[in-house]
């Protein structure tokens, strides 16, 4: 072995138990945080279904009535851009209770819009409007925090102070000191997924009162030990 593969191996050596020792001196906590925010923005998904003996019949029933629906909505103030198809849907309909080949009876037709609402006080006014233009299904509404990610980073600064705070308990029970951290890591930051209502459950609870949701931030934090 050669003089200078000695030094290096020597080198390596040394720093090896210094390794081990410094991960021994670690100190892992998770911290936790919630913000309380009421939604400012709703989505809901409202369509309109129609039947004809033929599929012509069908969809031109179906492209009259999502014409005045369409009307009713953007009279409500809602923008273009806030309006979007999103399920546009042609099905035949067969009779059930003959047996052996099927009867065919006609085609339903299903035209179904998603609205963001940015004013939620205006919800109620927007669902009557629609329904009395001739909406006749609904898939759900959903309640959003629009600023959602400016307040999780309030709760991840909380969850890291708060974690920071058991650190420090801990560190002072084992007669130690807290040092710089090492790791962060995010186990969670989101908020809630709201329940979706039927037409039916909607028009039976206008108003709508959208509450509060809760943004959690959790996160797993390595504090370094001195002693």
């Amino acid at each position: 072995m050669g003089p200078i593969f000695r030094i290096l191996f020597a080198v390596v050596v040394a720093c090896a138990p210094a390794t081990v020792l410094a991960a021994d001196r670690l100190v892992t906590v998770t911290g936790e945080a919630t913000v309380s925010v009421a939604p400012d923005v709703a989505v809901i998904r409202i369509g309109v279904g129609s039947l004809g003996k033929t599929a012509r019949e069908a969809s031109d029933a179906n492209a009259k009535l999502m014409t005045t629906v369409l009307a009713a909505i953007r009279g409500a103030g809602i923008a273009d851009r806030d309006v979007q198809t999103s399920r546009l849907s042609l099905q035949p309909q067969y009779d059930p209770n003959k047996g052996g080949t099927a009867r065919l009876l006609g085609f339903q037709v299903t035209n179904q819009l998603t609205i963001r609402i940015r004013d939620i006080d205006s919800l109620p006014s927007i669902l009557d409007r629609a329904i009395a233009a001739g909406a006749n299904e609904m898939s759900g509404i959903e309640f959003i925090v629009s600023e959602q990610s400016k307040l999780l980073d309030q709760a991840r600064d909380d969850a890291v102070s708060d974690a920071r705070r058991k650190a420090e308990l801990y560190a002072k029970a084992a007669g130690a000191s807290l040092g710089p951290v090492v790791a962060i890591n995010e186990d969670g930051a989101s908020p809630p997924v709201r329940p979706v209502q039927s037409m039916q459950a909607m028009r039976a609870s206008v108003p709508v009162a959208p509450g509060e949701q809760v943004l959690r931030s959790i996160v797993t934090v390595s504090f370094e030990l001195k002693h």
